[in-house]
């Protein structure tokens, strides 16, 4: 249960009035709409105000279907699907090129203890027993294809209402992935868990919690009145990075941490870098084992219902 508190519980109630009210608008305009002669298919430019409830999800080294993981879609665990949202203004040219400014949020997780363990990489990644979660907040330019508009329609002609498109940018998003540890999340970027930033291993940057990704996907959108807009919407982002999840490549030598670390960061640096003894308490990870795949970044994803009024 959500408390007033949670920005998440703030943000998802604050957009669903933002598309009660474009609904309510939108009531009296379809009853009246008369699409062959109404002049927004005229006008070159119009704007385009609106919102959208849905859900993301994520792809990283952790969690994962139950059983032995595979590539990319097969690998997705509906489990870890959580709301979205967003708030958006769009400029259309001819109904066919549309650039559109979006502000979202969401959140993702993983857990590897929700595989089962049977066999191959479902018992590595079982044991491992690793697991994160992170709030993603997210500005994007992008840019929307309607094919169908292509060419312009004479007044009389049947208007195209169903407008399938393609949509793809550039986002700037931040996250910060926490593991939960004796009843509290813990920022995990701080404690160099793979060693990031450390002297030791000079080839593993401490990684930014900002940073740009590259949105693609597609869309449906059907026009309900001249002002109103609705749409559904899946859109994935390519990241350049592979620590959303905290996790990318080998264990690293934990005498290294308190080289670096003192206090509560070194504590939980040990305690999150490994977890196996959680699982197995015989179980304990070597310097160099296999903790993340470094050749495959992660990436997450939207599916969005959106509303928008036009101006």
């Amino acid at each position: 249960m959500k408390v007033p508190c949670d920005p998440e519980y703030h943000f998802m109630k604050q957009t669903a009035i933002f598309l009660f009210l474009i609904s309510a608008i939108s009531l009296q305009s379809i009853a009246q709409y008369d699409y062959v002669s109404d002049p927004y298919y005229t006008s070159k430019y119009s704007v385009e105000l609106g919102g959208s409830l849905g859900v993301m999800n994520s792809f990283t080294d952790l969690g994962g279907h139950k059983g032995i993981g595979k590539g990319f879609i097969t690998d997705l665990n509906i489990g870890n699907t959580k709301l979205a949202g967003s708030v958006y203004v769009s400029i259309a040219y001819q109904n066919f090129i549309v650039l559109r400014f979006e502000g979202s949020y969401g959140y993702v997780k993983a857990n590897d203890h929700a595989l089962t363990k049977n066999s191959g990489d479902a018992i590595f990644r079982y044991s491992r027993n690793l697991s994160f979660r992170s709030e993603i907040n997210e500005i994007m330019l992008a840019t929307e294809i309607h094919p169908v508009y292509a060419r312009r329609y004479a007044a009389g002609e049947h208007i195209p209402l169903l407008s399938p498109y393609l949509v793809g940018g550039i986002g700037y998003f931040s996250f910060k992935p926490q593991a939960h540890l004796d009843g509290n999340w813990v920022s995990l970027q701080p404690l160099s868990t793979e060693g990031q930033g450390f002297s030791e291993y000079p080839d593993r940057k401490k990684y930014s919690l900002h940073q740009f990704n590259f949105p693609v996907g597609a869309g449906l959108k059907y026009k309900f009145s001249p002002v109103v807009n609705g749409a559904v919407e899946c859109v994935y982002r390519i990241l350049n990075t592979d620590y959303l999840d905290d996790v990318s490549t080998n264990y690293i030598d934990r005498e290294v941490f308190s080289k670096h670390l003192t206090g509560k960061n070194l504590e939980n640096a040990l305690l999150l870098n490994d977890r196996k003894n959680e699982i197995n308490p015989s179980l304990s990870a070597f310097p160099g084992e296999q903790r993340g795949n470094p050749g495959k970044n992660d990436a997450y994803f939207t599916i969005n219902f959106k509303l928008g009024l036009v101006f």
